[in-house]
């Protein structure tokens, strides 16, 4: 518990204690000075609310008068002055106020406990990295660490920086960053990101990237601006309290003032008493705190509740759109499969060191997975050491690389490459994708590459369609073959293969069409090239271990640990948010107009007043917690 928190904990238990010892000792037949009663419960009236009163002064000059604060104020300044003047018991004004306080501090708690789940993440930043310095090991600011230092990582400390580990290997902690408990074993070679701990042996990492631009330092940006952006329900709320709390004042002032005219009118009595009195109760009835504090704190308790899942959730409004989710669109690579690419079989007419070393060489300034593939299989079929002289590399989008490899131009890529330089390949029927290989305008052979499916993909489409996802569909540049392989697999009802980063967009544009009004459209990738399509998605849905800097920083979801499971569960999160959202707009605005009529009718008391206030508050806190609760699906 914070400070913050034990300072209004005691100012509550002061003031119960005083108005207890005040209920029976300061009454009118022991003392019956009206206006030493007063100030007697003037001190725990000004210990329980002297915030409140400061919050509504400030509010005045800052032109914001009809907050709740405001309208505690009135009430019980007003409830105060009533008493006065009928010589009535003062404990119904302090009451008010410390039982809205009580209030606070149920939300104060529940917020602290959903900032807790987000600022476990926080735990993941590295105070410090240990850079190796001519032998010795030196304490630095991660920030001012360059790419390509090496730092040493002692067990049981966080990796402060992305990076590939030089020697050592050992167990990591990464459920800070996946929400997945058990650990992830890496050794030399092994690329490594930020903010993982580890766990047993000393590792040392040469650094890929700068401090600011590591995974850690990237996750804690997302977390700390989810917040800025609000879902249309806590807009909405917004917008209704502006109108509603100024007229719910002018509703009380005409409630107090018109009756008693009227009865003067007539000539009856006024009443006046009794008419303000309704109209104090009406406006701590009509505070309207559980809306204003219940609706925020439930999509952040349940951002918080996705962190802890490893889904990082950008803002509350991508939370609200999760939940109308009818259409998934997959990539394939590092989505749907592991992204981890293998040479499976070679046919060569040249022999196959010969085109697989053309091959890699070519392929040697690329970053995409099918051309590490082929360097990583030629290096440890046949060692690294010929380097050939490469130049004039031309890298074409979707369709594959032109180079020139010891003055000997080189060709590989797809069919389209081939059919576009006027080359005939060969056709192979094997799974997996098949790079072709031509050497001086001349076909030469082929390479196929296999990745492996993900344990979770056909589980993953299978929930989705569980939870009310109408259709799912698998959007890739590989060959038919391949992709309907995987679709089949994975269980998508549709897939389209052999498109560029282009047609992708088109694709994903096209059936978007024929999506309702409010039904959103998803698209899960992972590669630089999906980029695009993530944005041009109503939710674009990133992979975070694998997935490039650009498709996280182009989507609106991110799931840490890539297990496309993640994305039924993080629609049940989102749907779940949302019910409890309206659970508490019905049932708020349901209790408070059953007690504002019956306020109004002079049925309800400021007890029933401080329920419709106060005890509908913590009710609606209480629920909201509850996003913070997530089960399996």
């Amino acid at each position: 518990m914070k400070k913050k928190q034990k300072v209004l904990l005691a100012r509550i238990a002061a003031s119960i204690i005083m108005l207890i010892i005040l209920r029976f000792t300061a009454t009118a037949e022991i003392i019956p000075n009206r206006y030493i009663r007063f100030l007697l419960y003037l001190v725990p009236y000004m210990t329980i609310g002297y915030d409140i009163l400061w919050k509504a002064v400030r509010g005045i000059f800052h032109g914001q008068v009809f907050d709740e604060n405001f309208l505690m104020c009135v009430a019980t300044i007003g409830a105060f002055a009533l008493a006065v003047y009928k010589n009535e018991s003062f404990t119904e004004a302090v009451a008010v106020l410390v039982f809205d306080q009580i209030g606070e501090f149920f939300e104060s708690y529940a917020v602290g406990k959903s900032r807790k789940n987000i600022s476990e993440l926080m735990d993941i930043r590295p105070d410090y990295a240990n850079v190796e310095t001519d032998g010795r090991l030196i304490k630095t600011d991660p920030s001012k660490v360059g790419i390509g230092s090496i730092i040493a990582v002692k067990p049981g400390e966080k990796i402060p920086i992305d990076g590939v580990v030089e020697s050592g290997s050992s167990s990591l902690d990464t459920s800070a960053l996946t929400g997945e408990s058990v650990p992830r074993s890496v050794k030399t070679g092994d690329e490594v990101i930020s903010g993982c701990i580890n766990e047993t042996g000393l590792l040392k990492i040469r650094t890929t990237k700068a401090f600011g631009e590591s995974t850690a330092s990237k996750i804690l940006d997302l977390v700390e601006n989810s917040s800025s952006k609000k879902a249309k329900s806590e807009k909405f709320i917004t917008k209704f309290s502006r109108v509603y709390t100024p007229a719910v004042c002018l509703s009380a002032l005409v409630l107090g003032i018109l009756p008693p005219v009227i009865n003067l009118i007539a000539g009856n009595a006024a009443n006046w008493g009794d008419w303000v009195y309704r109209a104090l109760t009406f406006l701590v009835i009509s505070c309207p705190c559980a809306l204003v504090i219940s609706i925020p704190l439930s999509f952040f308790a349940g951002i918080g509740g996705a962190s802890r899942q490893g889904i990082l959730v950008k803002g509350a409004n991508y939370l609200e759109q999760l939940s109308n989710t009818k259409y998934v669109a997959f990539d394939k690579t590092g989505t749907m499969t592991k992204g981890v690419f293998k040479v499976n079989k070679i046919k060569s007419s040249i022999g196959e060191e010969k085109l697989e070393m053309y091959a890699a060489a070519a392929e040697s300034f690329s970053t995409h997975p099918i051309a590490k593939a082929v360097r990583d299989d030629y290096i440890k079929k046949y060692g690294g050491s010929f380097k050939p002289q490469v130049a004039d590399v031309v890298e074409i989008g979707g369709h594959g690389v032109s180079a020139k490899v010891d003055n000997v131009k080189v060709d590989v890529g797809n069919e389209k490459l081939m059919n576009g330089l006027g080359i005939k390949c060969e056709h192979a029927d094997d799974y997996g994708t098949v790079v072709h290989v031509a050497v001086d305008g001349k076909y030469s052979g082929y390479i196929i590459i296999s990745d492996e499916i993900k344990e979770n993909a056909p589980l993953a489409v299978e929930k989705l369609k569980k939870i009310g996802v109408k259709k799912t569909v698998m959007l890739t540049g590989d060959r038919k073959k391949t992709a309907d392989y995987v679709a089949e697999k994975t269980g998508v009802d549709a897939v389209y293969s052999e498109l560029l980063p282009a047609d992708k967009v088109e694709k994903v544009e096209e059936l978007m069409k024929n999506k309702g009004g409010r039904e959103i459209f998803a698209f899960a990738g992972d590669g630089i090239n999906d980029a695009p399509v993530l944005s041009r998605a109503d939710i674009g849905i990133a992979m975070g271990a694998m997935g490039s800097d650009a498709a996280i920083e182009a989507a609106d979801v991110v799931l840490m640990d890539d297990d496309p499971v993640k994305i039924p569960k993080a629609i049940a999160i989102s749907k779940k948010c949302l019910k409890i959202v309206y659970e508490n707009i019905y049932f708020a605005i349901g209790i408070k107009l059953i007690c504002l009529v019956l306020s109004a009718f002079g049925i309800g008391n400021m007890w029933l007043a401080i329920f419709a206030d106060t005890g509908v508050m913590i009710l609606a806190v209480l629920n909201a917690m509850r996003c913070l609760k997530v089960k399996n699906l």
